[in-house]
């Protein structure tokens, strides 16, 4: 019997009296064929899918590695993969009694730097180096223990550990000082230094949220600094909503002229004359009020602004250099340079483009560059310092003492002068460290024929120390607080309030004010 003829029998008396049976037996047969079509497309669809799923599989093996768990790079497991066992492993908290959890993400703060300085294929080298440290600290070479260390961004790693908070906070400490020790790449040691967040569950919250709140307390320890651990706090979430309002600000200050830049004198310490000025970028916010540098630097550091950010400061000093000079105030002033000024090709060429078209020779101009970038010992450093020196433009190093100077690199920088770092003026008075470092920067510019200016001088007591040791420059408080090119115009023309609230009094010295002829290029 056909299978259209058991349909037909099946169906009701009450609809073949009516007449509806044609109807019916035609609506159940399209259903039928229609139902019949549909399970072939799937079994058809089904088996292309698993023929493709089977095709990476087979991929995945050939090269050594289950498919889609492991990152390329380093052998370690993907994101995804470290979810899925983080999910397993709260079900266990939840249901069998186990221990609680704690997650660790783990940042690399200067990768980026090193990628920029050495090479990708250095930073690569190091990621991996890392992420061995990072497996043998959970002993992961073992089956056990593959799901619990992952690779979940670039620089970014992330641990599970069986523990409540103190044994996450135990872990955090161990993996600090195991990334601490230099890394070997290209036959060089090179040093990283790490922020790791801390979430636990279920204090923290759902375990689907814990990887982003141990990622929110990792860039906690990293915008205060980096170098340490930190434990999820709620309000850590907050700062991260801020800090992307923040970002979004940050963005078009440049194009909104929300930028401005303040001066603060420098005086020569022997005769406490001002001789030149520092540059000092300032955010101020239609809405949140002046943001500190300490806020937006490093954010724009992170984000790649810094280009846009520094090219303006450029521009503006040396607009301002320019109105000075023609109310007959020729003053150097110094600007602070960032790493990724300093890298980029077309850099120095910017700057001598700016000093022509606005007239001031390029010894007016100090540049600053921090010792951490300064000591960056590659080719790229080196030839920015000579272009800068041979274009005749004056090249201090910032923030001298904090970093980890080489001598020998120090020697190959055609720089003019150290700048000690005001944590070690500071503490003159009462430390003999902080004197005899001084002291140690003092002997090692003289040896390499360089001034030395001391920046955060505030107390009296301090400035004489300075002046005793022999400084050529101080900078701070005591002789004046950074203020408007408009108001350091008028100091110097004598009708503004000389020196800060309380401080020393301090005048311009007279030859600022002589006429004066473009320095000479130096060789």
């Amino acid at each position: 019997m056909s299978r259209m003829q058991v349909i037909s029998d099946m169906l009701p008396t009450w609809a073949s009296q009516a007449g509806w049976g044609p109807l019916l037996l035609a609506c159940i047969t399209t259903g039928v064929v229609f139902g019949a079509l549909r399970r072939v497309l799937l079994a058809r669809r089904g088996a292309a899918v698993g023929l493709q799923v089977q095709a990476r599989a087979t991929r995945s093996q050939a090269a050594g590695q289950p498919a889609g768990t492991r990152d390329v790079l380093t052998g370690l497991v993907t994101r995804h993969e470290f979810e899925s066992t983080l999910e397993e492993s709260a079900w266990q908290v939840d249901h069998k009694g186990g221990a609680p959890l704690a997650v660790l993400y783990v940042g690399l703060d200067d990768l980026r730097s090193i990628n920029d300085g050495f090479g990708l294929q250095v930073g690569d080298a190091l990621l991996v180096q890392a992420a061995r440290r990072l497996s043998k600290l959970l002993g992961a070479e073992g089956p056990a223990g593959t799901t619990h260390v992952a690779r979940v961004g670039g620089e970014e790693f992330a641990l599970l550990v069986s523990g409540d908070e103190a044994a996450g906070i135990g872990m955090g400490a161990r993996v600090c000082s195991a990334l601490a020790r230099p890394f070997e790449a290209e036959g060089q040691p090179l040093a990283l230094t790490v922020s790791v967040g801390l979430a636990c569950y279920p204090a923290h919250g759902a375990w689907s949220r814990l990887l982003p709140h141990a990622a929110a307390a990792m860039r906690h320890v990293r915008q205060a600094g980096g170098n340490g651990h930190a434990v999820y706090a709620p309000a850590m979430a907050v700062d991260l909503r801020e800090q992307a309002l923040l970002l979004q600000d940050l963005r078009q200050a440049v194009e909104r002229g929300e930028f401005k830049l303040l001066y603060q004198p420098k005086v020569d310490a022997a005769s406490l004359q001002i001789t030149a000025a520092e540059a000092l970028l300032r955010w101020d916010h239609p809405v949140r009020g002046i943001v500190p540098p300490a806020v937006f630097i490093p954010l724009a550091e992170r984000h790649g602004l810094m280009g846009p950010i520094g090219e303006w400061v450029v521009v503006e000093a040396c607009r301002q250099a320019a109105v000075w000079r023609e109310s007959g105030l020729r003053m150097r002033i110094a600007i602070n340079i960032s790493g990724h000024q300093l890298r980029h090709d077309r850099f120095v060429a910017q700057l001598e483009q700016q000093t022509r078209q606005h007239g001031i020779p390029p010894a007016r101009l100090t540049c600053e560059i921090t010792e951490s970038v300064a000591m960056e010992d590659t080719a790229q450093t080196r030839i920015a310092f000579q272009r800068l020196r041979r274009a005749g433009f004056h090249v201090s190093i910032d923030d001298f003492g904090t970093g980890h100077s080489s001598l020998a690199v120090l020697r190959r920088l055609p720089a003019a002068e150290l700048k000690v770092d005001r944590s070690f003026v500071v503490d003159l008075e009462a430390s003999e460290s902080a004197r005899s470092i001084v002291e140690a920067v003092l002997s090692v510019a003289r040896t390499l024929g360089l001034r030395v200016v001391a920046e955060g001088v505030e107390t009296e007591a301090q400035r004489d120390i300075l002046v005793r040791m022999g400084c050529d420059e101080l900078q701070g408080y005591l002789f004046a607080r950074p203020m408007s090119a408009v108001a350091l115009a008028l100091w110097a023309d004598g009708s503004g309030p000389g020196g800060s609230s309380g401080g020393a009094a301090a005048e311009f010295r007279p030859s600022l004010f002589d006429p004066t002829k473009p320095a000479p290029m130096l060789p």
